[in-house]
């Protein structure tokens, strides 16, 4: 429904966008990271947290922290709404709230994985990805990963998925091969 939404705001308003472009806008407004974003922005943390009061006040914490949850959380919001509403009515406030990471992706790159993958493909190159080491309780890990070229180690990254410790590594190597 998020998909639909974003996909048809962006078709009128922007038609002479090709596929790739709306896609990877798309693809941004529709990720975990974005949707956790539009969640803060909406003060859904601070809600859970309201609403958690038969578990341990540490645990609802810590899960309302979680970009996961608080992502999936407004996922869930938003399929309530549209059971219920359905759709039309409530498509003007979910682009809304979403506006600011719609324009971010317009302005933005923030593939950096396909950026080099692109890059790459152009010289007949791969980048492979490894997960250098993941830390933490399965709710709350860190991961370290490192992309390689020609079995080269040009990149290494930490984020709280392996997606976005991968995204940095990816970037720490376009920067090294664009310089």
């Amino acid at each position: 429904m998020l998909d639909v939404t974003i996909a048809r705001f962006l078709y009128l308003e922007y038609p002479q966008f090709d596929e790739g472009r709306m896609t990877k806008v798309l693809a941004h407004v529709r990720s975990r990271i974005a949707c956790a974003n539009v969640a803060e922005e909406l003060e859904f943390a601070r809600r859970l947290r309201t609403q958690g009061e038969a578990m341990d006040a540490e645990e609802v914490k810590s899960l309302s922290a979680n970009v996961k949850v608080q992502a999936a959380a407004l996922e869930a919001a938003l399929g309530a709404l549209f059971l219920e509403h359905s759709l039309e009515p409530i498509a003007p406030a979910i682009v809304d709230a979403f506006s600011g990471q719609i324009e971010f992706a317009l302005h933005n790159s923030f593939d950096a994985k396909t950026e080099l993958m692109e890059l790459l493909g152009k010289e007949g190159r791969k980048a492979a990805y490894q997960v250098l080491e993941a830390d933490g309780p399965p709710h709350d890990r860190t991961f370290i990963c490192a992309v390689q070229v020609d079995g080269e180690q040009l990149g290494s990254g930490t984020g709280k998925t392996k997606k976005d410790a991968e995204q940095e590594a990816a970037r720490e190597a376009l920067g090294k091969l664009r310089s």
